[in-house]
């Protein structure tokens, strides 16, 4: 006897429907999975025996057979034994059959019949509706989670019993109208207010300049001159992220099985952290069964990497290409998954390995050669996709007590909301979001320089030997500054405060 169940999987951040069909066959009794199962899905024979018989269901005599459709794709994860146990009670019609293929099913199974929670309810909700389907019956422990997609009638169950009662009709008490997301941007609360950061005009002034045009931003100084504090808190002046940011933001952090000690959707635009022994799988995804990387996790946030030239080469340079595209392609044998990777990238570094080299309070132990060696750990390519450079130091003691306070995040963030609507609007019938995203090809269109502003760019050129994507940056730096301040045209002054943020070329050539 045929029977048919639902369930949904993951590829990539995407989610999908896939069919359970089980059979049965007179003979021996043996259960076998098919549909290229991982390990995991292989041991819900045991899992989903136990769990039908502790309920209280009989369990279907005879050789058992369960086919996870579509069979060229595979299958990973605890999340389809709810559907595979009621594809095996539908063979002897313990459950309606007709009733049964109106459902999603998902969640694993405990061996008492407990439904228990997993990862990725998100997407595969989202591609259950895409695929016509309204009705899912999920883990209550994700219930918060699933009702984050609009449209669908939600049965959050905490049993297979429980599930059984909302098949066969009697579900009215777990039924649950999802919602469109409500959000409630508090990035001030989560990183922090930029009054708290003591002196650094200039570099708060970086900050806004890199928020405004999405620019990305190395800050070089001596320890202790506030490069972490000042990073924490760009998402603090960033715009607040529109529902389809949150959206596509939490779906990530579902993937990667960080939702579930959450109660609602991600409304603050994420900062990650990583440290510099991190491996170049966990910075841009993968592994054995592949999941989202760092990159990925700082999707429509920020990307810190402190003591830039700590990190080993190979994780450096692996940025270069998610920095241009906004996604990386991970190949594996289980197949290729894209994830995106629109992240701003913060790094920091010391001005050579001491740290202390330039300061006036503590003498610098490195010589020319070391701090060579030390900066060319970055190679040129990467430095070039960041488009501003600049020095800080240590905020003098006078400075640091008599201080009185500097403008708050909350009136930063307005002066870059209203220079990203002048974007908005300038890229109307573009993909471009921002400045930082304007092509090669669109420079001249957008970034149109005077006689006086491509003079002095020229000079500067001559003078610092700029690279030719490096040129390109400055032009769209100085497009941003002239945003700010509310400028149509790019003038003179513009291009000069861009070329200043070019700071470690003058490093390293001064080594």
């Amino acid at each position: 006897m045929l029977s048919l169940a639902f369930s949904a999987a993951m590829l990539g951040i995407d989610g999908y429907v896939v069919r359970v069909e089980a059979d049965s066959a007179p003979g021996t009794p043996a259960f076998a999975i098919i549909g290229l199962p991982d390990r995991a899905l292989g041991e819900a024979r045991e899992r989903v025996r136990a769990a039908i018989i502790n309920s209280g269901f009989a369990y279907p005599a005879g050789r058992l057979l369960v086919n996870l459709s579509p069979a060229d794709v595979r299958k990973a994860g605890p999340a389809f034994d709810l559907a595979i146990a009621f594809a095996l009670m539908g063979i002897d019609e313990q459950v309606d059959r007709r009733a049964l293929q109106e459902f999603i099913l998902l969640g694993e199974l405990a061996l008492d019949g407990r439904l228990q929670p997993v990862s990725g309810i998100l997407p595969m909700v989202l591609g259950a509706r895409n695929a016509g389907f309204t009705k899912l019956i999920v883990p209550a422990s994700n219930a918060h989670e699933a009702a984050l997609v609009a449209g669908t009638q939600l049965y959050p169950v905490e049993s297979l019993r429980n599930a059984f009662a909302v098949v066969c009709g009697n579900g009215g008490k777990w039924r649950r109208s999802s919602a469109p997301p409500e959000l409630r941007p508090n990035d001030e609360l989560v990183h922090g207010d930029l009054t708290d950061v003591r002196g650094q005009s200039a570099a708060k002034r970086a900050l806004e300049i890199a928020a405004a045009g999405g620019h990305n931003l190395l800050l070089v100084g001596p320890p202790g001159c506030g490069k972490t504090m000042l990073a924490r808190r760009l998402p603090s002046i960033l715009p607040p992220m529109t529902p389809d940011e949150a959206l596509e933001v939490t779906k990530i952090y579902s993937v990667a099985g960080l939702l579930l000690a959450r109660s609602a959707i991600v409304s603050a635009r994420p900062f990650r952290f990583p440290h510099h022994t991190i491996s170049q799988t966990a910075l841009v995804g993968g592994g054995a069964l592949a999941k989202p990387g760092e990159i990925s996790l700082a999707h429509h946030g920020v990307l810190f990497l402190d003591e830039l030239p700590e990190f080993t080469r190979s994780a450096i340079e692996v940025l270069r290409q998610p920095l241009e595209e906004g996604s990386v392609t991970i190949a594996r044998a289980a197949g290729t998954f894209t994830y995106p990777a629109q992240f701003q990238l913060v790094a920091s570094m010391n001005p050579c390995p001491c740290g202390y080299r330039g300061t006036r309070t503590v003498e610098c132990r490195c010589d020319d050669a070391m701090v060579a060696k030390y900066v060319s750990k970055l190679s040129g390519p990467l430095l070039d996709r960041i488009d501003l450079q600049i020095e800080i130091a240590r905020v003098a003691f006078d400075d640091m007590v008599r201080y009185g306070g500097g403008e708050r995040s909350a009136t930063i963030r307005e002066r870059v909301v209203a220079a990203r609507g002048r974007q908005r609007a300038r890229f109307a019938e573009t993909p471009f979001a921002c400045n930082a995203d304007i092509a090669p090809s669109a420079m001249r269109r957008y970034c149109a320089l005077d006689e006086p502003a491509l003079r002095l760019l020229g000079h500067a050129s001559a003078k610092r030997q700029f690279s030719a994507r490096a040129l390109d940056r400055i032009t769209r730096v100085a497009r941003t500054i002239a945003d700010l301040a509310g400028e149509r045209d790019i003038r003179s002054e513009h291009i000069a405060e861009a070329i200043q943020y070019r700071s470690l070329e003058r490093l390293a050539a001064a080594a």
